[in-house]
C-alpha cells in the first residue's frame, strides 16, 4: 500500500508527444495551485531525476520548464532515433508518459 501521492494523484493531464523528429515533448498540468505546488516543490522532478527515471543520460534532457501561470511542468527529451525510423516504435511519441504514474510525491 503506497503512503505517499502519485503524480498520477495530483496532475490533471500527463501526456507525451512529438516535438519534432528528433525529440519527445512531456507535459504534467495540474487544475490545482496546490497540486503544483506540491510536485514543484518536492524535487521529483528535474533533468537529473528526469533522466533516471527514463534510464537515459542527462544529456538528452534538452528542456526542463516550471511554467508558473498554467501549473505546468514540461520537459524534452532527444530520441535515440528519429521519429518513423527503422527500429523506432513510438511514431508519435505518444506512448512515453507512463513511467510518470507511479513517480511518489512526498
Amino acid at each position: 500500500m503506497r503512503n505517499m501521492p502519485t503524480l498520477r494523484d495530483l496532475a490533471s493531464t500527463i501526456r507525451s508527444k512529438n516535438a519534432g523528429v528528433d525529440h519527445i515533448t512531456f507535459d504534467l498540468i495540474f487544475k490545482e495551485r496546490a497540486n503544483f505546488e506540491k510536485v514543484r516543490d518536492s524535487g521529483v522532478l528535474s533533468p537529473e531525476k528526469v533522466a533516471a527515471l527514463y534510464r537515459i543520460p542527462r544529456e538528452r534532457v534538452t528542456d526542463f520548464v516550471v511554467f508558473e501561470p498554467a501549473n505546468a511542468i514540461k520537459f524534452t527529451i532527444r530520441r535515440e532515433k528519429p521519429s518513423g525510423s527503422p527500429g523506432e516504435h513510438d511514431v508519435f511519441g505518444a506512448q512515453q508518459y507512463a513511467p510518470l504514474f507511479e513517480v511518489e510525491v512526498p
